[in-house]
């Protein structure tokens, strides 16, 4: 089992990553003293795949559980479905000491997340992520929310899970799509903080358990430095959302029924590379490696069936917008990025002469 520490204090907690772990889970809850009631909210998807054997662990550590399986899908993550998680807690007499798990991608670990936050001011939460994107992104760092019609993740919360437990072995489950979209992510973590790491990303193609555990470990562990240094998101953990500008606009213009993540992240991480190319901040030369290395993975860099005026509209409710000035990750070099405003006429020029088509 690797480990990784997540150090905020009294909200530390453990990332733990192996193979063949989800019949331990149960004994690694008893380690944390919670008390015997927890809410297990899942999808139908994952729910006859791994339900099973995470209820049989539990109550072999002597919990008591409920299990609600939600409707699976993006256009899922809204309040009406929150509200489904608060009503099923209140009818399994969950009170403020009992915990919420999410089984599930990051959708599940979203509102689960959100819910635990938001019920009786706030109750434990546990991530048992199964999707290589949740592994790598969505599970470690404390942002749980829900969509808006206007923007993803519009109403929301920073909330720490008192573990994340990572079983990669769910991974052999998920569609070769689900996974080219985990590696956006991954591929995203080396443009902004390790050169090295996206070296060894070009070098390697077979996705292998022991490539797995490798990316996912690298992976968390910039993410947890990230978050030690910038909790609530007032600086540098902003470095996070590379590609995620124009990628969050773009689900949300295709109403989250087109583009995976990933996928979207993808075409956005081109994007604000071919800015900065743009801006004179990184060479031509990084900028298409950074396109062949998302290309050979599989990730699209060019997106169809959206308009400027529709991207656009979507772009300036993000949360990255302030002050009607727009705010991108902008790579400097591979390994590193700033973040600085971008005139909105060369967040065009870039989309319909780039990214459009």
């Amino acid at each position: 089992m690797k480990k990784v520490e997540v150090l905020l204090g009294a909200r530390s907690y453990q990332i733990q990553i192996g193979s063949k772990m989800l019949a331990h889970l149960g004994t690694e809850l008893k380690k944390l003293k919670i008390p015997e009631k927890i809410l297990i909210i899942t999808n139908t998807t994952v729910a006859p795949l791994y339900g099973d054997v995470v209820a049989k662990t539990l109550r072999e550590a002597g919990f008591a559980l409920e299990t609600l399986a939600l409707p699976d899908g993006e256009d899922f993550k809204t309040l009406e479905t929150v509200s489904r998680i608060y009503d099923h807690a209140v009818s399994f007499g969950l009170d403020r000491y009992g915990t919420m798990l999410a089984l599930g991608g990051g959708v599940i670990g979203d509102m689960a997340g959100f819910a635990a936050a938001t019920y009786m001011r706030g109750i434990n939460f546990i991530q048992v992520p199964t999707t290589l994107l949740a592994q790598v992104d969505a599970s470690v760092g404390g942002k749980v929310a829900v969509n808006h019609p206007r923007g993803k993740n519009l109403i929301g919360a920073f909330y720490q899970p008192k573990l994340v437990f990572i079983d990669i072995d769910t991974i052999s489950t998920l569609e070769s799509r689900e996974i080219r979209s985990g590696m956006a992510e991954v591929i995203k973590y080396g443009v902004i903080a390790d050169d090295q790491f996206f070296s060894y990303l070009e070098e390697h193609t077979v996705y292998d358990d022991h490539f797995l555990t490798e990316i996912i470990e690298k992976s968390c562990t910039i993410k947890a430095q990230v978050v030690k240094n910038d909790e609530l998101d007032q600086g540098q953990r902003a470095i996070l959302n590379f590609g995620h500008t124009i990628g969050h606009g773009l689900e949300a213009a295709t109403s989250y029924q087109v583009y995976r993540h990933g996928e979207a992240v993808a075409v956005g991480m081109v994007g604000a590379a071919l800015i900065a190319q743009e801006m004179g901040l990184i060479t031509k030369e990084e900028t298409d490696r950074i396109k062949k290395l998302i290309l050979r993975t599989g990730l699209p860099i060019r997106f169809t069936g959206v308009n400027w005026d529709e991207l656009w509209f979507h772009i300036q409710a993000d949360k990255k917008a302030q002050s009607g000035n727009i705010n991108f990750i902008l790579p400097t070099a591979i390994g590193s990025v700033q973040i600085a405003p971008v005139e909105p006429s060369l967040i065009r020029k870039v989309v319909e002469q780039e990214l459009q088509g």
